[in-house]
């Protein structure tokens, strides 16, 4: 059976373990770049969620395993908030996926 991790500061992820969640804690983008990088090449791991501050800094790393079926990385706001990183994200997913923009229509 397939995992789902999340990657984040202590007090944005640590609730996600009591549904079931693998969670992993990290304390800046570096460290959030390491752990991505073990789970992303762990087979058994589906789908990774990442909090949009760190995701925000490792764009470019994230961007390494779009084209692959799996894991699907998908990010999530943290515990200040969300930043607007993760919509955007969506957003070009979407629009890449279909060729347009069905989900905002130029209403961000």
């Amino acid at each position: 059976m397939y995992k789902i991790g999340i990657i984040g500061e202590r007090d944005s992820v640590l609730g996600y373990m009591a549904i079931g969640f693998a969670v992993h804690e990290a304390a800046d983008a570096a460290a959030a770049g390491r752990i991505l990088r073990r789970l992303a090449e762990d087979d058994s791991y589906a789908i990774i969620f990442i909090v949009e501050n760190y995701a925000a800094e490792l764009e470019a790393e994230i961007a390494a395993y779009r084209d692959r079926p799996l894991p699907a990385i998908v990010t999530l706001p943290g515990r200040a908030g969300s930043t607007g990183y993760g919509m955007a994200a969506l957003k070009t997913a979407v629009e890449r996926a279909v060729g347009a923009d069905i989900l905002f229509k130029g209403n961000e």
